[in-house]
């Protein structure tokens, strides 16, 4: 009973919140700070129709995206009855109660938990109207029906996962944590597959469909990025240097920028160096090992990235709820944080932006903030992670790990 009307408060709350944020959105509320849906109703709506010509708007520095976010971009038009904007945020509004959803339905039964849906109710306008002034919501609700649904059809993890991968790569990610065996087997080749087809097809039916490869090559270090906190402290001591507009966000330009971006790529390598290891050595896989195994790949990923924009914080809210369906998760923590870190995003951006890109003492005391919480979530569920799902070295000749389960492959609770 306390799960059914936790249940129907999650759903009203995030009734009463959307609400608000559409009416942010559309402008019937004016809130302080840039514009964030200039992106939907000029550079989408600008995407939109090179789209309709035929081919990728490829002489666009600012389209850095895999072939099938032109499926996002042209969302809107299945509603032609309302203008571009106003079809984009009502289209984001559905995929937002898709993903509430997904995580009430997967949080009932025994082990569950409807803590997930309610890390997604609060996440959501925590990060405040950008959530619905991007495309990363629709992305996340794939990467959600991704891990929920690989629960008992490892082939639609990977099919999903691949679908997600070329919406805005990171959905990749979410295949990290599949169980030894026949379930990596079934979702990784189907993952395979399923991407290579949809990547001949957009190469074959628009020009321009694999230029995303190389267009992240010359970013620089973004003034929201980990990277980016050497140089506002820097600027406290005149460094010569400066913010600005490039490659579609604000950017730091001058003495040791790419230094410190080609670190932040090195730390990305390590980061990616840690999940192989972990892989390899990882031998008890629980229901709950494939959505935490996806939250601290992301975690990762996104920490060490030269640009850490707004929206990057909605895939780490989704894959949080996630996790926290399964009351055996040990990912609450890291969720909590990454709660935090939500809110402090929507404080130094759209609020705050002008004290960020100035580097002034309340831009940098909130960077420090965000940051500082987003390497703490990432340190706490790797290590969650490892000491879960990595046996300890048996000293009685290997008599622990067989007690503890190595080599067998967890069934999903209920399948």
């Amino acid at each position: 009973m306390r799960g059914s009307t936790g249940a129907r408060l999650a759903v009203a709350v995030w009734a009463l919140t959307r609400v608000a944020l559409l009416l942010c959105v559309t402008k019937v509320i004016t809130l302080s700070g840039p514009d964030v849906t200039s992106d939907v109703s000029v550079i989408y709506h600008g995407w939109s129709e090179v789209l309709k010509t035929g081919t990728y708007p490829q002489s666009d520095v600012t389209w850095q995206y895999p072939p099938l976010a032109a499926l996002a971009i042209l969302s809107p038009s299945l509603l032609p009855f309302l203008d571009y904007a106003s079809a984009f945020f009502v289209l984001a509004f559905v995929c937002d109660l898709l993903v509430l959803g997904l995580l009430l339905y997967a949080g009932r039964g025994g082990g569950r938990s409807v803590a997930g849906a309610w890390v997604w109710v609060a996440g959501v306008p925590l990060l405040g109207t950008t959530a619905y002034a991007r495309y990363d919501v629709m992305v996340t609700a794939v990467a959600v029906a991704a891990l929920l649904a690989g629960l008992r059809h490892p082939r639609l993890l990977g099919v999903l996962a691949a679908v997600g991968a070329l919406l805005k790569v990171w959905p990749a990610l979410v295949l990290a944590g599949t169980a030894r065996g026949r379930r990596t087997r079934l979702a990784w080749t189907a993952a395979a597959v399923t991407a290579a087809g949809l990547l001949v097809g957009c190469a074959v039916a628009m020009p321009g469909a694999l230029a995303f490869i190389g267009a992240q090559r010359d970013r620089g270090t973004e003034v929201e990025s980990l990277g980016a906190l050497v140089f506002h402290v820097a600027r406290q001591f005149d460094w010569q240097g400066r913010v600005e507009f490039h490659y579609g966000s604000m950017e730091f330009l001058g003495p040791h920028v790419p230094l410190v971006s080609t670190l932040a790529l090195g730390l990305s390598v390590l980061a990616f160096g840690w999940l192989v290891v972990w892989r390899l050595r990882a031998r008890e896989f629980g229901v709950s090992t494939p959505a935490d195994a996806a939250f601290a790949a992301v975690l990762l990923f996104t920490t060490t990235s030269r640009v850490i924009s707004p929206q990057y914080m909605l895939w780490l809210v989704g894959l949080a709820a996630v996790c926290l369906v399964f009351r055996d998760s040990r990912m609450v923590l890291p969720a909590g944080l990454v709660l935090l870190a939500t809110g402090f995003t929507q404080w130094e951006f759209p609020f705050g932006f002008t004290h960020v890109v100035t580097s002034d003492a309340t831009g940098v005391t909130l960077m420090f903030l965000r940051n500082g919480l987003l390497v703490a979530a990432t340190l706490i569920a790797c290590r969650r992670l490892w000491r879960r799902t990595v046996p300890r070295a048996a000293c009685d000749g290997g008599g622990s790990a067989v007690r503890s389960g190595l080599g067998r492959e967890a069934e999903p609770v209920g399948s």
